[in-house]
């Protein structure tokens, strides 16, 4: 990063742009292990005219251009593996307008998820998409991503939440897609397209999002059991019996005592596992599904059922699940958190396939997630500095994976590809599936400046390794 091009960038965004070895040694990675690289600069827009700017000329100079929401993103999917500049959204980040009357909401891509849903919550409305790091994650993040969260099961991921777009080409065009509309059918859907691309295919800068009413009741029960494949058969039985929690959580023993040492808030620790269950809705439908289920765990050889008496008791609850990766992060240098997703119906072959994983790598692994939508996080606790174990780690994770597709399952369930899954994408799709995506990226982005190095990798396994 030159002097000249320096200034450029300094010229199009009034002064927001930095290129100290401070600055861009803090961007040099996200939440992923493992994977660094320095950008060559760092750049905040305050506006879709100032993004526009930067893309025409960073194209112009053939410089790479990696979107960053607040780099939580768990697939190093914010890695500048290119160099280039990375786009940060802190002066874009207000909420713009929260329509009543249409049931939307229309942000900037830095505001942050949490004050979104706090603020929409206030006039009685929701937007349902709760990714763990909600309180620190962006929008833009949340949409480049397609983030999940705990409330997937019932309510769906970000993407279904997404009506419209404001979004810069990579040629420094601006387009516009959606709206506030239940329906529109007009051409390709360009809306979705975006949405999940993970900062490839072009810069998001404005979103309208799709609210609901406020549910008018809300519980949470937590269920214990002495074996973890009776907890995953509880998790199939409720979903046989019709019922969709709004939340459906699953913790292992190791992550249950991390999670309590951690957060203290009373969980059992002499369970092998728990779940985690929440509904939402009218208060008499509540009631009901709520003791149906406590039924079926209870058939399913439940040992405790309990609900939480209060609105604190029920939020600590839901917080402790929420903080599992932090609690787990404490116990060894490093921790790598995937999202192998599978059937609902193939949860408690997959739990026993994960475990039976560890033992033979002799690596530990703890396992939690939303098992109701069968996307479990199998999280292994590891030390990067050790290089023979980590390619024990990849060994693991790479039978996971297979083990995965093998029942009907996928590699990422909310995580995205980014360059950490990247390897893996064609067990998935296939080597058609992934020139017709090239194809795509190939006829918006034909000079590859956007978000270089993602999602499309090379054949063989690839996790960077720490170690002497």
């Amino acid at each position: 990063m030159n002097d000249r091009l320096l200034k450029t960038l300094k010229g199009i965004t009034n002064g927001h742009a930095r290129a100290s070895q401070a600055d861009l040694l803090a961007y040099s990675y996200d939440g992923t292990p493992g994977f660094q690289a320095m950008p060559d600069a760092v750049v905040s827009p305050g506006s879709a005219e100032e993004v526009s700017e930067i893309v025409r000329f960073c194209r112009s100079e053939g410089i790479p251009i990696v979107p960053r929401g607040s780099g939580t993103n768990l697939s190093a999917g914010t890695t500048p593996t290119a160099g280039g500049v990375v786009l940060l959204f802190n002066r874009m980040n207000q909420i713009l307008e929260i329509d009543e009357e249409n049931l939307t909401v229309t942000v900037q891509p830095g505001v942050i998820t949490k004050d979104l849903i706090d603020a929409v919550e206030m006039r009685g409305l929701f937007y349902p998409p709760d990714p763990s790091s909600m309180k620190i994650s962006t929008i833009g993040g949340n949409i480049s991503e397609n983030s999940g969260g705990l409330r997937g099961l019932k309510y769906g991921v970000t993407k279904d939440y997404v009506l419209g777009l404001e979004a810069v080409m990579p040629d420094g065009s601006v387009i516009k897609t959606g709206g506030k509309l239940a329906k529109d059918v007009a051409g390709y859907d360009l809306t979705k397209l975006l949405t999940g691309a993970e900062g490839t295919l072009g810069v998001i800068t404005e979103a309208t999002l799709k609210l609901i009413p406020m549910p008018s009741s809300k519980k949470t029960m937590l269920a214990q059991f002495a074996a973890m494949d009776q907890a995953a058969e509880a998790v199939s039985a409720i979903i046989a019996n019709r019922i969709i929690p709004a939340t459906l959580e699953f913790m292992d023993r190791a992550t249950i005592r991390a999670v309590e040492d951690f957060a203290k808030v009373g969980l059992p620790l002499e369970a092998e596992a728990i779940l985690l269950i929440e509904q939402d809705g009218a208060e008499a439908a509540v009631n009901d599904e709520m003791q149906l289920m406590k039924e079926i765990c209870e058939k399913q050889g439940a040992f405790s059922v309990e609900l939480a008496k209060t609105a604190e008791e029920a939020n600590n609850l839901m917080t402790a699940r929420r903080s599992a990766l932090s609690a787990l992060a404490r116990l060894k240098p490093t921790t790598i958190l995937e999202d192998a997703t599978v059937p609902r119906s193939k949860v408690a072959e997959m739990v026993e396939a994960i475990t039976k994983i560890a033992v033979k790598h002799q690596v530990t692994i703890c396992t939690f997630g939303h098992a109701g939508d069968g996307n479990l996080h199998p999280t292994c606790i590891t030390d990067a500095r050790i290089t023979e174990e980590m390619h024990r780690v990849e060994a693991a994770f790479e039978e996971i994976f297979k083990e995965a597709i093998r029942l009907g399952g996928t590699i990422t369930g909310e995580h995205g590809v980014g360059e950490m899954k990247a390897p893996y994408l064609e067990w998935k799709l296939g080597a058609s599936g992934i020139n017709v995506m090239k194809l795509i990226k190939q006829s918006l982005d034909p000079d590859n400046i956007m978000n270089p190095n993602k999602i499309f990798g090379k054949s063989e396994k690839k996790r960077v390794v720490v170690g002497k």
